[in-house]
Order: C-alpha cells, then structure tokens, then sequence
C-alpha cells in the first residue's frame, strides 16, 4: 500500500513561517511521500518561496510539487522552482518523476494546467489570436501530461498519479460559481488522464469546491485544496497495479 500525503493553496508569506513544519514533521508516521499542488505562495515572490522551501527542508519523506497561478504572479516562476529545489523539492511542469517506496516504482507526472472549461461549455482554438493561444497554451499543458503519464508506464511504475493545479473534472468544482468554472480547468487535463492512465489525480486552485470526483474514464480525482481538505494534508491510500479506490485518512489540522 502506497501512502500519498497531499495539500494544495497553502499560500506561504512571510508570516507563515513554521505555520505547517510541526505537521510536516509527522509525515513519515503516515505517509510515503507528499504532492503539493500549486499556489505555495501568495505572490510568486522567490522571498515567499524561501519560506516554503524552509517548511519543506529535510524532510523524511519526499516531497514533489507543481506550482500554481499564484506562483507565476510576480513572473518570476523559474526562481520560485529554483529555490523550491535547492530545498529537495521536485518541482514537475510537463515532466515526470519515479520514487522508490519500499522497492515499489510510484510515478508522479506534473503540469501547472490552466483553464478553457469543460465539454459542451469550453474554448475553442477559434478566433482571435489570444483566444486561440488561451487555448493552446491548455493543450501544451495537458501534452506535457499525457507524455508524464506514458513516460512512467514505459519505466513500468506499478502506481502513477496525476499532479495539476488547475482542475481536470467540474466535479469538484461542486461550490464554486458556475460563471468561472472556465477559470479553474479543463477538460482536456482529464483526457490526458483518461489517455495515458492514471491511479490517482490530485489537484487544488478551487478553493469553495469540493474534494472528490472522477473523469470519464474513471480516474479518481481529489481537489486538495488547503480550504477544501481544511487541514495540513490528507492521505490517499494507493495499491499497486489495481486503481484502487483512494481513500483519505485523517491528518494534523493546519495550525490557525
């Protein structure tokens, strides 16, 4: 059984310091490694980076994280990735990454994503140019995923997890005003999944959604975000080579 921590929108400032180390700290007692999905800071400013980096500073367990919009606001996202790394982070966009537990290959493919809405109500690669490119720029995202996701099956991962910011299914959406469902994913993050195959998919940005859903090809989705899950991180239980149904255990409480 492989033990998946997860936490998203964690929106790390200056005051923040030392805010989720105590929990943190109690990772390896039930869990195997943590996903951070996106928004770690509130501006994307490499100083509130340095405070997450020192959340996630040695911990026992591995930590691997995709950023989110809140992070590419300053525009400064490679610094952020940088000094998220220089902390042991594993920072994924478009790319892939395999952990060994305890001898079994656990495969973790990242993208940031971005949104365009879902099927029947979604953009379209139509009309003006920056229309087009909201679009395109969605659909590199979901590529550089569905790639992740076949890279990890050719290195023969018994268990694969899909980590985005934005959401793949309007299911967990469920909360949130119809009217920016657009702004918060894409379908075309789930036909990645569906596509290339996945046990889990985890994501956060929806902060008034709700934490479970599933894609069409029956992929389990969980929306972490902090003011979702309302606690430091959940934790999803995965068995190697059968999909198993992720089910949450209960986690340390987010302090304040």
């Amino acid at each position: 059984m492989i033990r998946v921590a997860a936490v998203g929108d964690i929106h790390m400032g200056a005051d923040s310091q030392g805010l989720l180390r105590p929990a943190f700290d109690t990772l390896p007692d039930c869990a195997d490694l943590l996903l951070l999905a996106g928004d770690l800071t509130r501006h994307g400013t490499p100083e509130e980076a340095r405070v997450v980096a020192a959340e996630l500073a040695g911990l026992a367990v591995p930590v691997v994280a995709v950023l989110g919009n809140h992070d590419h606001h300053d525009e400064r996202p490679d610094e952020v990735t940088a000094i998220l790394a220089d902390a042991g982070v594993r920072v994924l966009e478009g790319r892939s990454t395999v952990l060994d537990v305890d001898g079994t290959r656990v495969g973790v493919a990242g993208t940031k994503g971005f949104g365009g809405g879902f099927a029947g109500r979604c953009g379209s690669e139509f009309g003006e140019p920056l229309m087009k490119e909201f679009v395109r720029y969605t659909r590199r995202c979901a590529d550089g995923l569905r790639t992740g996701l076949e890279d990890l099956a050719e290195q023969g991962c018994a268990v694969r997890i899909a980590l985005t910011h934005f959401s793949p299914v309007p299911d967990t959406l469920a909360g949130e005003p119809l009217e920016i469902y657009p702004f918060l994913g894409s379908y075309l993050l789930a036909e990645a999944m569906d596509s290339a195959g996945a046990d889990l998919a985890v994501h956060g940005h929806a902060h008034a959604g709700t934490e479970h859903g599933m894609t069409g090809g029956g992929v389990r989705v969980r929306n972490v975000a902090q003011p979702v899950i309302r606690r430091a991180f959940n934790v999803y239980h995965l068995h190697a080579q059968d999909r198993a149904t992720p089910v949450h255990s209960s986690a340390a409480p987010a302090a304040g």
